[in-house]
Order: C-alpha cells, then structure tokens, then sequence
C-alpha cells in the first residue's frame, strides 16, 4: 500500500511545447471540382460527402475521424482524376490504333477489290 502523498511527486520540467497536431486536410475544393467536371461514375460526388464530412468532425474537434474521412475523400478524388483522365486517354489511343489499323486493311485489300487488266487478250481465247 502506498501511502506517500501524492503532491510530493515532483514531474520534471516541460522541456517545450508539446507537439501540436496538424488539423486534418478536408479536400473540399479537390472534391468540388470532381463533382462539377469530372463525375467518373459518381465519384466525385462519394468524394464530395466524405469531404464535408471531414470538414464537419474538424469543426466539432473530432480529429481522429476526420482523419479517418479525410483519407476516404482523398482516395475517392484520386480515383475520380484518374478514371477521368485515364480512360479519355485511353478510349483517344484506342481510337488512334483502330485508324491505323483499318488504313493498313484497307490499303492492303485494294489489289483484291480492283481489276488489273492487261494489255493482251491471250487469256481470253
């Protein structure tokens, strides 16, 4: 059993501040812009809640879960951007190799729907 008392405890000196956590980023204005110009499959508007949810845990102090919403919104906006900037790339290169690809065929396959006809008529008797 203890029985020393407890304001006898001397705690050492404060050595600084202690350090300070930084306010979790919300990505509002990121998400915003996903909504209004690229809205691959709705993500940008997922990306929009989880923002405004983020926003309001870090108003009301809540700093863990607006981590935790933090890091969804930055994950939904980062697949927003990249299904948006993707596949336009990709459906353009697709496009581009198709092109290619059908005025090689069809340079090719000019011999067999043209006639070659020869000066002689020995074929022909």
């Amino acid at each position: 059993m203890d029985t020393s008392d407890p304001r006898d405890e001397r705690w050492p000196p404060k050595r600084g501040s202690p350090p300070a956590t930084s306010a979790p980023r919300d990505h509002l204005v990121w998400a915003i812009f996903n909504t209004l110009y690229m809205n691959f499959c709705c993500l940008g508007f997922v990306a929009l809640a989880f923002a405004v949810k983020a926003r309001d845990r870090k108003v009301s102090g809540d700093v863990e879960a607006a981590r935790h919403f933090s890091s969804k919104a930055r994950c939904y906006n980062a697949l927003a951007t990249a299904g948006s900037v993707l596949l336009p790339l990709l459906l353009g290169a697709l496009i581009v190799t198709g092109v290619i690809h059908l005025s090689k065929l069809a340079h090719d396959s000019v011999g067999f729907f043209t006639y070659q006809f020869s000066g002689s008529d020995d074929e022909d008797q």
